[in-house]
């Protein structure tokens, strides 16, 4: 591994040194600064007031701005509008972020503490009592503080934040090992990251040490030494663990190389095992095991907050190595999981992109949702000319191929660059400098080249040195010089290592996706009203080859797929699906019911049996489903009155569950419908003990464990008597160990009682 630091790491450039043109891109910026124009800051700033006993000036926004984890919006919104004031310098900008600041310094309580909820939930945390992300929330009101100090010098941004770091310094810095290991347990965001970039700031060595207490000693350890450990861990708590990782590395040096080397193996084994061809990954929030992917293709993949901090993760590691793989990633996400989750009209943004085919995209309302992925939306869409060009001392890194201008200051040179990629295979550059001058301009030569890089200097075809998958031309640079860089493109498609024989397509840097209609395009909900779309409907989600076998059709892939004029349209030839299906860039497909991903199966063969047999099962599942809630993930909990004593979630064998410790309890609010059942996965490892099940506070059954361990889950169903239903749509599920602790796992539901 290349790990490169100090002068010979590269250097990004300032958002205010780059200028986007495309048009796609402008309009997108366009949308998002409209949006964030268009807030009552006061709505945003009324629960932070409220907590310091103050008078809101408006009321708090509904939906997760009006639950446990308000103020998370503010805290984006911080970062977003810091980050569209240094692209653009508006002044009305930097007076909402002055304005913000002193509502801020206004609200901040004695003890440093700044929040928009009391300092309480914090402490069920420490007591295992259900709380609903705090620290995560506390995140990211430090990192927009951050921001909006790294944007404007403000000193009052810099005191607010500083003695909130101070409050979070005297909290966690008097934890016990085994209270610290209670409190990150629960999701933190990247409070360890936050807080480095504070000591940064600051120098305040309580801000350091404040900082250490949130990086996980053990899991960087084990994926240091290439464990793959993430099995049904939470990925958005996961990633911005790592990206903490690195920074303390960054912070503090070499002597910190192991945090280097975990973040390093953390990005491939994501990359490589987890993630979708989009650069996408997770399912329902959560890792799987690696390299079971096709299996957990659903209507709740890829959360568009990872995608955000993965990338954030691979800026860091491309600076320090300059290996073009961090940058082949970063142009992958960027396009088909980035720029793919805003609407284009509307400006609004995704929280789940569902891989299984036949869903459609479902985004946020302005002011209703304020979801996790509705403030990373606010952040990605703000910093779109990001990544793009890197530099250290004489050489420049092109990375990513979009129609803007680079302001080299340092070298005192202006880098246009002009392109329609991918409708073109053509990137221009365009040099302007006062004087000549060396410099070395690196091309990256992407992973999607369908042939060698042609190159053009000044209207002559050059050869270029290749260095580390880059051309390289080194030379005398006068004004006026331009390159032409003409990079081949085809239509490729990948499969997925748990199904060979699922693909999905791809036309140079661009995921295609199949439009399959606007019929029954009907939203469902899950979680604490995260919006979701539903497929009711029967898609056909399969291809087969006609007059050959599946493995002949992908023998002579190139001569099936063929483009249609010259639209980025492309149809299929010798399938039965060749009249039905036509593949264009997914980031361009908001209106539609889409499939990224096809089966491709053989006529009458035992996988195609196999495929809709599957199919049915879940179809069956679903419709026999009253209610479900997802143990051990906190806000699906929430939305289900988690309650409890003594009782902690996490992840056992892969899979999430809620514990529940002697003396201790936990219960949940679920819908029934006459004649229910509830289905309840428990663990054959929690051997001679019982758990007894009461449902509105009346005893519904025992579960006695055998005292033969076996390591494996099974699930039970219990069916509900009308004496404890009669009259009700909904009921209370309590769940009691009788003397050892004990708990359930997996998807807890009620289903109808002629479900299969």
């Amino acid at each position: 591994m290349k790990a490169l630091t100090g002068s010979t790491a590269l250097n990004h450039f300032e958002l205010n040194r780059v200028k986007l043109y495309s048009e796609y891109q402008t309009n997108a910026f366009q949308k998002e600064l409209d949006y964030l124009r268009s807030y009552d800051v006061d709505r945003l700033i009324a629960g932070f007031r409220e907590t310091s006993g103050l008078q809101p000036k408006a009321d708090k926004y509904p939906g997760w701005e009006n639950t446990e984890i308000r103020g998370h919006t503010l805290g984006h919104y911080l970062t977003a509008v810091s980050q569209a004031y240094a692209q653009t310098q508006d002044s009305g900008l930097l007076e909402k972020l002055k304005y913000l600041v002193a509502e801020l310094a206004e609200a901040q309580q004695e003890s440093g503490y700044l929040s928009a909820f009391p300092e309480t939930l914090f402490d069920n945390v420490e007591n295992r009592k259900p709380a609903w992300v705090p620290w995560y929330t506390m995140h990211k009101i430090i990192a927009g503080l951050v921001a909006i100090y790294q944007a404007t010098k403000l000193q009052q941004a810099y005191e607010v934040v500083s003695r909130l770091g101070d409050w979070v310094a005297d909290r966690s810095c008097s934890w016990s090992e085994e209270l610290q290991a209670t409190v990150l347990a629960v999701e933190y965001g990247g409070m360890n990251d936050c807080m480095y970039d504070l000591y940064k700031l600051t120098g305040n060595s309580l801000h350091l040490e404040a900082a250490h207490k949130f990086d996980e000693i053990n899991l960087f350890e084990a994926l240091r030494e290439g464990k793959d450990v993430l099995k049904g861990k939470h990925a958005n708590t996961m990633i911005p663990k790592f990206i903490g990782a690195l920074n303390r590395y960054l912070t503090l040096g070499e002597s910190e190389r192991g945090y280097l080397e975990a973040a390093v193996n953390f990005w491939d084994t994501v990359v490589y095992h987890h993630s979708y061809i989009t650069g996408g990954n997770s399912e329902c929030e959560h890792f799987g095991e690696p390299d079971i992917l096709d299996s957990k293709r659903s209507d709740v993949t890829c959360e568009t907050c990872n995608s955000y901090n993965m990338l954030k993760l691979t800026k860091e590691l491309f600076k320090l190595t300059q290996n073009s793989k961090y940058a082949d990633f970063y142009e992958k996400t960027y396009i088909n999981a980035i720029l793919s989750s805003q609407n284009p009209e509307t400006g609004m943004t995704m929280y789940f992109q569902p891989m299984a085919t036949g869903y459609f995209k479902v985004y946020s309302s302005p002011f209703e949702h304020f979801w996790c992925c509705t403030g990373t939306g606010m952040e990605s869409f703000t910093k779109l000319n990001d990544s793009i060009y890197f530099h250290q001392d004489h050489n420049l890194y092109v990375n990513q191929f979009y129609s803007s201008r680079l302001d080299w200051t340092e070298q005192h040179t202006v880098v246009t660059q002009t392109t329609s990629l991918p409708h073109s295979d053509l990137v221009h550059l365009t040099v302007s400098t006062g004087t000549p001058k060396r410099l070395a301009i690196h091309i990256r030569i992407p992973h999607w080249a369908a042939g060698e890089v042609e190159l053009v200097l000044n209207g002559e075809a050059v050869m270029a040195s290749v260095q580390q998958q880059y051309v390289v031309l080194d030379r005398i640079w006068k004004d006026g010089d331009t390159i032409e860089a003409r990079i081949p493109m085809k239509v490729t498609f990948s499969s997925l290592p748990d199904a060979p024989h699922v693909i999905g397509l791809q036309y140079g840097p661009v995921v295609l996706s199949a439009a399959l209609g606007k019929e029954d395009m009907v939203e469902s909900r899950t979680g604490v009203i995260v919006n979701i779309a539903t497929r009711r409907i029967a898609v056909k989600d399969y291809i087969v080859p006609q007059g050959m076998s599946v493995k002949e059709w992908l023998a002579q892939f190139d001569k099936h797929v063929v483009r249609l004029g010259n639209e980025l349209a492309f149809s299929l030839r010798n399938t039965d699906m060749d009249e039905r299906l036509i593949f264009t860039p997914h980031y361009l497909q908001h209106r539609e019911r889409y499939g990224i991903y096809w089966s491709l199966l053989d006529h009458e063969s035992e996988e195609l049996r196999q495929h809709t047999e599957a199919v049915n099962r879940e179809r069956r599942l679903r419709e026999a489903t009253i209610d479900s809630v997802q143990v051990g993930n906190d806000q699906y909990e929430l939305e289900h009155q988690v309650d409890g004593e003594r009782t902690h979630s996490g992840t056992w064998e892969g899979l999430n569950g809620r514990m529940a410790e002697t003396g201790g309890w936990f219960s949940y609010r679920m819908k029934i419908e006459p004649g229910a059942a509830l289905a309840v996965t428990f663990n054959r490892m929690h051997t001679n003990r019982s758990f007894a099940i009461y449902v509105d506070d009346k005893l519904l059954a025992t579960e006695s464990f055998p005292d033969v361990w076996k390591r494996s889950f099974y699930e039970r169903l219990f069916e509900l008597p009308d004496a404890l239903t009669a009259g009700k749509t909904s009921v209370t599920v309590k769940f009691v160990p009788n003397g050892k602790i004990n708990g359930i796992y997996g998807v807890l539901r009620t289903i109808k009682h002629t479900a299969d």
